[in-house]
């Protein structure tokens, strides 16, 4: 792909021309505009729903990951460090050259394939187009809760238009705008009809994630926000909160391990919007891969009770205060990462009594993770033996398949993005916050249905803003959402694992609270200038 906003407004041209040699054909029939039917409009706008299947398959859940409290981005001796492809993003060291940037170069092309599905379709306001005008929502959302000021990308770019970027708030209110517009008009089903497709509930969802942020996004400078700035959007979170919980079609009756296994899918009743993955169909997904133990396919069997037929990288290591807030008393969370003595799996993914060995010794993972001594800090290099591969407790929160190793590694878990019990979640925030109370729910109320449905002590006071935090830390756990909560919560510059350790300078550059322009569209667009620090 072409690093550049403009790439898609020329491919159809490019694909009619090329498609066609003799010019001296007998016209049976022909279209004189798009034919106006479901069929004809689903299949121009299926063309917009998966733009982000790759970028979360791998790279943009990677930055997510290791630049949270939840990740370290580890090496052995030279294994995985790959010029700080893992390390910068731990140590907030990002630069503009970083390979875990690459993806934001698909978003923007996203982007113009729903501006000319929204043009074939009638407009922005016409009926049929309005999942498409969600979706550009969505993917503007991901830029600029990323990058901060984004391009407002409402028309096809013609070849010589300048893209300009605006600034921040002005992004969050056409977002705003866009899902508006297109939430009378979207779908209010919620099956496998509109599985991993934009209908009413995932715009519901975004417009209360978005107002559940909206100070960080319109306080002008990222360096200067704090969480007790005043928040006007936060009775419109409780309401889109409200909707969607009284709408009865989501729930959390199911198991919490079980919604994450590669079965998961349209019956999920807690997902609101999820990405489709598939081991052979839609690949791409390859969680497993990184959090599993890096020398797992040298083992008989792996703890994951069968054994690997491929080879697994190792290098996610779940930091200290993450694997900390997995300490309820009968949690059912707490079983999504396994630490300390190591036992085996068995076919039903149940914890065995077994232990699971390598070179017959059982296999101890350490929750502290130590930099091999003389080598280099910023390559975070813990050595490249039973040791350092150990170090860091290890999420299985993603569990594999057997067949998922025989399909380059690819997986079929679907990976949610808006799930019912964030919403309960973000609810309680926005009460607690100074938002208004509805329905008879406060923040206490609605934590203890969290804390209910997995089995986990309930609280019987009202939480603090720190307890709700640590309850997302827990539910939300390794599911892309981490950096954008601790931003919101001021806890970013935090110290945790080795970061302040290695990069004390982390504790007070607040400008990396957005990520650097990835050099390829800083090129593609030479009247930009590169976000401040960087």
């Amino acid at each position: 792909m072409k690093n550049n906003f403009k790439l898609f407004i020329s491919a159809g041209l490019l694909a009619v021309t090329a498609g066609c040699t003799d010019l001296d054909v007998d016209i049976k029939s022909q279209y004189t505009e798009f034919p106006d039917s479901e069929i004809a409009a689903e299949a121009k706008l299926s063309d917009t729903y998966y733009i982000f299947r790759g970028p979360l398959g791998r790279r943009y859940n990677d930055l997510q990951s290791f630049s949270s409290d939840e990740f370290t981005g580890v090496s052995f001796d030279g294994d995985y460090y790959n010029e700080g492809e893992n390390s910068h993003p731990t140590l907030h060291s990002l630069t503009t050259d970083d390979v875990s940037l690459y993806w934001s170069v698909e978003i923007p092309g996203g982007i113009t394939r729903c501006n000319r599905v929204i043009l074939d379709l009638g407009g922005d306001e016409s009926p049929m187009a309005a999942p498409a005008v969600a979706m550009r929502a969505f993917y503007t959302f991901i830029m600029m809760d990323n990058f901060g000021d984004t391009p407002i990308m409402d028309h096809l770019y013609a070849d010589d238009e300048a893209v300009e970027r605006a600034p921040r708030a002005k992004v969050a209110e056409f977002i705003e705008s866009d899902l508006l517009k297109a939430l009378p008009n979207l779908s209010k089903k919620s099956d496998i009809s509109t599985y991993g497709k934009p209908n009413y509930w995932m715009a519901k969802a975004l417009l209360a994630k978005l107002y559940l942020n909206w100070s960080v996004y319109t306080c002008g400078d990222v360096t200067t926000y704090e969480p007790t700035m005043s928040n006007p959007k936060l009775n419109d979170c409780i309401a889109a909160c409200d909707e969607i919980i009284e709408s009865g079609l989501f729930n959390l009756s199911d198991n919490y391990r079980e919604k994450f296994f590669p079965e998961n899918g349209s019956h999920i009743k807690d997902f609101i919007y999820a990405m489709p993955f598939d081991r052979i169909t839609q690949q791409g997904m390859t969680y497993a891969r990184f959090r599993t133990w890096r020398q797992a396919n040298k083992l008989d069997a792996s703890y994951y009770g069968f054994k690997l037929n491929a080879s697994v990288g190792g290098n996610m290591a779940v930091n200290p205060e993450m694997a900390d807030l997995f300490c309820l008393e009968g949690d059912d969370r707490n079983a999504v990462i396994i630490g300390g003595p190591v036992y085996m799996f068995d076919t039903n993914r149940k914890l065995t009594s077994e232990p699971c060995l390598y070179n017959g010794e059982q296999l101890v993972f350490t929750k502290e993770i130590k930099i091999k001594e003389g080598s280099v800090p910023t390559e975070i290099n813990v050595g490249k033996n039973v040791a350092g591969w150990s170090m860091g407790y290890k999420s299985i929160k993603w569990f594999p398949h057997y067949d998922d190793y025989l399909n380059g590694r690819n997986q079929s878990n679907d990976v949610p993005i808006f799930r019912y019990a964030d919403i309960l979640l973000e609810k309680a925030e926005a009460i607690l916050r100074g938002g208004s109370a509805t329905k008879g729910d406060t923040p206490q109320s609605l934590m203890n249905e969290i804390r209910q449905y997995v089995h986990a002590p309930s609280i019987d006071k009202a939480p603090s803003l720190q307890d709700l935090l640590d309850e997302r830390g827990r539910e939300l756990f390794d599911e892309s959402w981490r950096r954008n909560d601790l931003i919101r919560f001021g806890k970013f510059e935090d110290d945790w694992g080795l970061k302040h350790v290695i990069n004390p300078q982390a504790k007070t550059e607040k400008f990396r609270r957005i990520y650097p322009i990835y050099k390829d569209l800083m090129k593609s667009n030479t009247n930009w200038k590169q976000n401040p620090g960087y």
